[in-house]
């Protein structure tokens, strides 16, 4: 069981390990249901984590190039 302590201001401190669990890193956003035993926290799914890549290796370019271009080398 984790605990989170509400500030003045309404904010939730969301412990470490519920934070790995569900692999929230910061600018996240976290969605909240109401179900019929309580509430549901879970991780929004970027819809568009994959767009910037369409059509990323239809490109001239050797597989060395890509591979540093994409580590930012």
């Amino acid at each position: 069981m984790a605990r989170a302590k509400a500030t003045a201001k309404g904010q939730l401190t969301i412990p470490k390990t519920i934070k790995d669990k569900l692999g929230i890193k910061t600018g996240d956003y976290i969605i909240i249901k109401e179900t019929s035993t309580g509430y549901m926290l879970e991780k929004k799914q970027d819809d568009d984590r994959f767009n910037k890549y369409v059509g990323f290796l239809n490109r001239e370019a050797k597989s060395d190039d890509l591979i540093r271009e994409l580590r930012g080398q």
